[in-house]
């Protein structure tokens, strides 16, 4: 990544996050052209620029501007209560796309798409595919036995639980062991686990149900386990591809 991509993305984030408060956001969504925001946001963009690029390449800073007003501008018609996750992804895609263009056009990188379809990172898309759903799914069909036994006895409360948070919960944590595996970081990994049971201490100290105790220690220690086997396994076969870690 070139120096001008780093001073151009700085100022995306420093333009759309840190100096975009939440009430500009919903005011250009429900005043759209018409609101004085998009026009400070605008403006913040530009001086975001000029700054970081030193007063150099302005037709950067004036394309990179008048589009971001595009962009922003259409953003609130296209807007609905349904879609509003799927347009902010858009936008940030259509943003940094244009990033990307103008660096490029500055100092041209090369960018070779052929390497994502090399050994090392579909060994790695692989892994990570592996270490989340997959393993999502063999945990659910391994703890299928035990699930209606706790339920039965009030062992598990679905009123006070998110929508899907121990799925997303368990991902998170394989990604974190297996990320410091491949870092080395072992103490990192037992940190991790330290914390989950503080966190969990407190419900299964106030259930008292041995049973659920149980089946949170079965899922945790099978969590861990299949994604410290896949943070070893992806060491050795990443070396016998060549690639150590």
């Amino acid at each position: 990544m070139t120096l001008i991509a780093l001073k151009l993305i700085l100022a995306h984030f420093i333009g759309d996050f840190v100096l975009q408060p939440a009430s500009w956001v919903e005011d250009r969504l429900q005043r759209k052209a018409r609101s004085k925001y998009l026009y400070f946001h605008m403006g913040i963009h530009a001086v975001a620029l000029l700054v970081l690029l030193q007063l150099d390449h302005l037709w950067a800073v004036a394309l990179i501007v008048g589009l971001h007003f595009l962009i922003d501008l259409a953003k609130p018609y296209l807007t609905t209560p349904g879609n509003h996750r799927a347009m902010f992804v858009l936008d940030q895609g259509l943003h940094l796309s244009v990033l990307a263009g103008v660096a490029h056009r500055i100092e041209p990188f090369d960018l070779d798409l052929g390497r994502l379809l090399e050994g090392e990172a579909l060994l790695l898309m692989s892994f990570l595919a592996f270490i989340t759903y997959v393993c999502s799914i063999i945990m659910r069909m391994l703890l299928a036995p035990y699930i209606d036994e706790i339920a039965d006895e009030g062992g598990e409360d679905e009123g006070g639980s998110l929508k899907n948070a121990g799925t997303y919960i368990g991902m998170l944590e394989r990604l974190f062991v297996f990320g410091f595996i491949l870092m080395q970081q072992w103490a990192a990994i037992g940190l991790l686990i330290t914390a989950k049971s503080v966190f969990r201490f407190g419900d299964l100290n106030k259930g008292k149900n041995r049973k659920l105790t149980e089946y949170v220690l079965i899922g945790t220690l099978l969590s861990f386990g299949l994604a410290f086997l896949s943070g070893i396994l992806y060491r050795c076969l990443s070396q016998t591809l060549g690639n150590p870690i």
